[in-house]
């Protein structure tokens, strides 16, 4: 039998480096999780989890184990709500001044195509995003949005076309209220030159053409018109949107990004 009171606990010696680390912790680990779904009440996922922490100069590192074993706790309990607790926790038990996690998942939406109505499954990319310092949690929700963007200078100086093509829209929300993630894609694709389905009929396509067409915009104008949208919104505190356009004639992306933080 192994006498644990004879292993040495390195990590938890002396450094004299006097050099303080901002962040470390563990990065990619797997874990099942809970979503809130405006439509079902609720969908299982599996999420991606980056769990960091500071480490004071003069501590050679931090407990790596006990990041996992804040996980495992919470078994399949892990859902949005419990996210703030989890975080708060982390950084007690690591006993450090500041933590930081990212909770990355696919989030599905069942999308009605336009004229057709088939419904499709769609997949979006979420990051929930906490920070806790000074003893005060900040919680940021992340989704990156596939959309059709079509080029108004393209089709203004064009006979009959214009190239157009899929684009990333980015959006990193605060808020002092809750917010469905629903909602965020909704006004995101409300204001994209045509949102993607994951099944289209030849009707779809066809309005789906069309739409973009009759609805040109560069990235310059996506991010300010999402802009607008949030600066409406008084459950947004902060936003950042970003766009990118991959672009279909070139072999570079177009991009741009608004950075707001409300008085």
């Amino acid at each position: 039998m192994v006498q644990t009171s004879t292993i040495a606990d390195v990590q938890n010696s002396e450094d004299l480096r006097q050099i303080p680390i901002n962040k470390v912790g563990i990065k990619d680990i797997r874990h099942p999780i809970r979503v809130k779904d405006r439509s079902e009440g609720e969908q299982g996922t599996i999420a991606m989890f980056n769990m960091y922490v500071n480490l004071p100069h003069n501590y050679k590192g931090t407990h790596m184990s006990r990041f996992v074993e804040i996980l495992n706790t919470h078994d399949r309990e892990i859902s949005i709500n419990s996210f703030p607790d989890m975080l708060s926790e982390m950084v007690e038990r690591l006993e450090a001044e500041s933590g930081h996690i990212e909770m990355s998942f696919p989030y599905f939406i069942n999308k009605e195509a336009p004229i057709s109505k088939v419904k499709s499954l769609l997949d979006y990319e979420v990051t929930l995003i906490g920070e806790r310092t000074d003893g005060q949690n900040k919680m940021f929700t992340k989704i990156i949005i596939p959309a059709t963007s079509l080029c108004p200078c393209s089709k203004k100086i064009s006979e009959y076309g214009a190239h157009n093509q899929r684009s990333h829209i980015t959006v990193t929300v605060e808020a002092n209220d809750f917010v469905w993630i629903e909602e965020i894609i909704e006004l995101v694709e409300q204001e994209v030159s045509c949102e993607l389905y994951g099944l289209l009929k030849r009707p779809d396509e066809k309005y789906v053409t069309e739409r973009a067409y009759d609805n040109p915009k560069f990235v310059e104008d996506i991010v300010r018109d999402i802009a607008l949208r949030f600066n409406q919104d008084n459950r947004v505190t902060s936003y950042i949107v970003e766009s990118e356009n991959f672009e279909s004639i070139h072999n570079h992306s177009a991009y741009a990004l608004i950075e707001h933080t409300k008085a």
